[in-house]
C-alpha cells in the first residue's frame, strides 16, 4: 500500500484522534515485537486502517497499554493489543517487502535490494501464516506486472490486479463477511493504484514508466476523468462497507472513507493548480 488511506485530523474530535493515534501506536508497537526495532519504519495507515476495520467487525479482546517509546521519550503512548493488529502487522512486513523488491526490479536501488534482503526471512515465516493472503500479494503482483507491461496499457487490468491483491488481505478468515469484505478491499485497492497513477503521472512521463493515465493526460477533460475513476471505485467501497455491521470506531472509519482517502489527491491537485503558468 501507498499511505494514502489516512484520516482527516481535522474532522475528528479529540477522543477519535486518540482512538486513531491508539491503533496506530498498537500496530507500530506489534511490527517492534514481531520483526524488531527497525520494522516501525516500514508503518503505514493503510494497515492502521486494516486493523481497526477488522477490529470494529469481529471486536477481539484488546488491551490497553501505554508506554514511552523512541519517538515519545517523555510522555507515555496510548496503544492498543490484539490478534488482528497483529495481523495487520505481519501484513505491513508482507506488503513492505515486495515493495522493496519492485523498486529494486525498477531502479535497482540498492537501498531496496538491502532492505528487501533483511525482510527475506521475515517474509517467508509471514508466508506460513497466511499463505493465502501471500499467494494473492505475489499472484496479484504478477498480473499487474503484466498488466504495465501490456500495449497498449489497458487500465482496468492493472488496477484489478491491485484490487484483487488487496482484496484478500482484507479477509482475515472465510466466513459470513468474506465477501463484503473482499469488495471493500478490492474497491479500495483499484481506487488506491489509480491515485497512486495520478499522484506519479508527471515523474512516469519523464522517466518513461508505464502509467495508465498518460494517454488521457492532455485531455481537456483530463482532471474531471481522473475524479469520475477515482469516485467510482471508492464509492463501491463506501457501498460495502456500509453493509458491515460495525458500531466502535464506525465514525472513525467513515472519516477515512469519506474524506481522509482524498487528503493527498487534493493536496496534489493543489500543486498543479499552482504550477500552471
Amino acid at each position: 500500500m501507498f499511505g494514502y488511506v489516512i484520516a482527516n485530523k481535522e474532522t475528528l474530535d479529540e477522543p477519535q484522534l486518540a482512538r486513531y493515534r491508539a491503533y496506530y501506536c498498537g500496530v507500530c508497537h506489534a511490527l517492534r515485537r514481531r520483526f524488531g526495532e527497525a520494522s516501525r519504519l516500514t508503518l503505514t495507515y493503510d494497515t492502521v486502517f486494516l486493523a481497526m476495520l477488522l477490529s470494529s467487525l469481529y471486536e477481539p479482546q484488546t488491551e490497553e497499554n501505554r508506554s514511552r517509546c523512541l519517538p515519545h521519550p517523555k510522555t507515555p503512548q496510548l496503544w492498543l493489543k490484539n490478534g488482528i493488529i497483529e495481523y495487520a502487522a505481519d501484513m505491513n512486513i508482507a506488503l513492505c517487502y515486495h515493495n522493496l523488491l519492485d523498486d529494486w526490479k525498477d531502479d535497482k536501488d540498492p537501498f531496496a535490494k538491502a532492505g528487501a534482503s533483511l525482510l527475506k526471512k521475515q517474509y517467508e515465516a509471514i508466508a506460513l501464516r497466511h499463505p493465502r493472503q501471500c499467494e494473492a500479494i505475489e499472484g496479484g503482483l504478477r498480473a499487474l506486472e503484466k498488466a504495465e507491461k501490456s500495449i497498449p496499457m489497458v487500465a482496468d487490468e492493472a488496477a484489478n490486479a491491485f484490487g484483487m491483491l488487496m482484496g484478500e488481505l482484507f479477509v482475515l478468515q472465510e466466513d459470513r463477511w468474506a465477501d463484503t469484505l473482499r469488495t471493500v478491499g478490492s474497491a479500495l485497492g483499484r481506487f488506491i493504484y489509480m491515485l497512486d497513477a495520478y499522484s506519479d503521472l508527471d515523474g512516469d512521463r519523464k522517466k518513461g514508466r508505464p502509467n495508465p493515465l498518460i494517454p488521457y493526460a492532455e485531455a481537456a477533460d483530463f482532471e474531471q476523468h481522473a475524479a469520475e475513476i477515482l469516485t467510482l471505485h471508492i464509492g463501491e467501497c463506501a457501498l460495502a462497507f456500509e453493509r458491515l455491521p460495525l458500531v466502535e470506531d464506525a465514525e472513525i472509519l467513515r472519516n477515512i472513507i469519506y474524506s481522509g482517502v482524498w487528503t493527498r489527491y487534493h493536496l496534489h491537485r493543489q500543486r498543479k493548480e499552482r504550477r500552471k503558468p
